[in-house]
């Protein structure tokens, strides 16, 4: 039988599902030239007119970008968590688990204030494979430094 524990990866280490990420990114940047190029060469368009194709190319480009923001950072320190819109810094002993099942959008982290926090920068969307590597390599993380402060408290 292989054995599936993954090698624990070199610290600080930042996990992003980089295929989304980049179509995301080329997304924004071709909207962008797209709608502000047809805004460009209409004729008959004002100033303000091709000022608010430009500022909703910019709107959209914004949102494609937002949507490209997530990762988990491990540390020495911790973990952080960065979701569309906000940020959270764990401390090791805080996380229980690390889940990501069969048809989960994203790893969800288990943490011992009873709570779940979801981890966007884990998804399998694209990298199916890369988010299970990565979530494995989260999980061991986790086990590894949990194990290395024993008395941090644990659900």
């Amino acid at each position: 039988m292989p054995d599936t524990t993954p090698d624990l990866p070199a610290l600080p280490v930042t996990f992003r599902p980089g295929r989304t990420r980049a179509v995301l990114v080329v997304l924004a940047v071709a909207t962008f030239a797209a709608i502000t190029a047809v805004g460009m060469l209409l004729d008959g368009l004002g100033a303000g007119e091709r000022l608010s194709f430009v500022l909703t190319a910019l709107l959209l480009a914004g949102v494609l970008f937002l949507l490209a923001r997530p990762r988990v950072t491990a540390d020495e320190a911790g973990v952080t968590v960065v979701n569309l819109t906000n940020k959270r810094r764990l401390a090791w002993a805080e996380i229980l688990q690390v889940n990501l099942r069969n048809g989960d959008p994203w790893a969800f982290l288990d943490l011992s204030d009873g709570t779940s926090l979801p981890a966007l920068g884990i998804q399998p969307g694209i990298a199916r494979q890369r988010a299970i590597q990565d979530a494995r390599a989260l999980r061991a993380l986790v086990a590894a430094r949990s194990a290395a402060t024993p008395d941090a408290p644990r659900g």
